[in-house]
């Protein structure tokens, strides 16, 4: 995966989405058809496609004016139709309505100990390889001039980001049976809000819990501003929102499954490795603690390098709708509002070292 960099100081929304339409037109039309044709391979129709996107648009119209704006703005710049950048930006409730397998997806580990200096984090991003030839690091602004920075999928609102309150948030899929093709809030916009306003751990759990989604997913959120280090998972289903705490020896730990009691019953991933990868980061986690991004990349694999759980390596035996790479590693800092990341899984990052946004 190629990784660029942007930075646009824009602070109207309509505006910020406009000139990143047309910045990257190239690499959001490449991306867009990528997902249309992806998803018409796996049986889901067009129309199908068109309408939770079109839905997803207009709950997020409702839930955050700003938002729906700059997607339209984003089609608009890129000259695609909008319900293509919608859909794009509902990618998960999308994806969420057709049962497939779920090979294997992100793993995320936070250390808040109450007397470091702030939290300790990384993130593998596993996904398609097909639908990922490259991905954006991208600093904006908000109206009031809050900085916040973001790795995402270009064409879509967010993912993976800090911003300068110093509030950081890491973001893997959940799959619950409450899941449904209605449309709801698109769940990378709930992640791209929370980053664009949140200054403190619990205004991010009230812009989560006021979010009426149709597809679930985990959003771990972390800060040093506070009393203690804090950090929370917050999971996302339709059913209902749930607050996971650090435990572990004060990790927070989360791959692709449930923790919170309430929701586990609905429990919907067919993915046995996401227990693996759980249990292994319990087993690694003490090993990581305390080390610089290069240290504990190789520690969360473990003696098993490249052939950890953990690591997702391309079968190029498999059709691309079933193939999975750990395509990104990325840790965050949230003294100082920066991303460390290198495009690859913990192991190559351990080997051949990372950059920082």
């Amino acid at each position: 995966m190629k990784i660029y960099t942007f930075n646009n100081a824009e602070k109207d929304p309509f505006c910020r989405g406009k000139q990143i339409g047309e910045c990257w037109a190239t690499q959001i039309k490449q991306i867009v058809m990528l997902y249309l044709d992806f998803f018409s391979r796996i049986g889901i129709t067009g129309d199908q496609v068109r309408k939770i996107g079109e839905n997803s648009l207009s709950a997020l119209e409702y839930w955050c004016p700003d938002l729906a704006s700059e997607i339209e703005a984003t089609a608009l710049g890129a000259d695609l139709p909008v319900w293509y950048l919608a859909s794009l930006n509902a990618r998960t409730e999308i994806l969420s309505t057709k049962a497939t397998s779920y090979l294997g997806e992100c793993s995320t580990a936070i250390y808040a100990a109450p007397d470091i200096n702030m939290p300790q984090t990384i993130q593998t991003w596993d996904w398609h390889d097909v639908l990922a030839p490259c991905g954006l690091m991208t600093e904006l602004q908000n109206k009031k001039g809050m900085r916040f920075k973001l790795f995402t999928e270009f064409g879509m609102l967010g993912k993976i980001g800090v911003n300068s309150a110093g509030l950081g948030l890491h973001f893997n899929i959940l799959h619950h049976i409450s899941d449904n093709d209605s449309g709801g809030v698109p769940v990378h916009a709930v992640a791209r809000r929370i980053l664009e306003e949140a200054t403190t751990i619990e205004e991010a759990i009230a812009l989560a819990f006021s979010a009426q989604v149709s597809a679930s997913s985990v959003l771990s959120i972390f800060s040093h501003r506070a009393e203690r280090c804090r950090a929370v998972s917050i999971e996302l289903s339709p059913f209902r929102t749930a607050i996971i705490y650090p435990q572990q020896n004060d990790w927070l730990l989360h791959t692709n499954h449930f923790l919170a009691s309430e929701l586990v019953s609905g429990e919907r991933t067919t993915d046995d490795t996401t227990y693996k990868r759980y249990e292994h980061l319990k087993i690694v986690a003490s090993d990581m603690k305390n080390k610089g991004i290069i240290e504990s990349a190789a520690a969360m694999c473990g003696p098993e390098g490249e052939q950890s759980p953990i690591c997702f390596l391309p079968d190029s035996s498999q059709p691309d709708t079933e193939r999975w790479e750990t395509l990104l590693t990325i840790s965050i800092n949230t003294k100082n509002c920066i991303l460390k990341y290198a495009a690859g899984n913990p192991y190559q990052l351990s080997q051949t070292g990372y950059r920082s946004f």
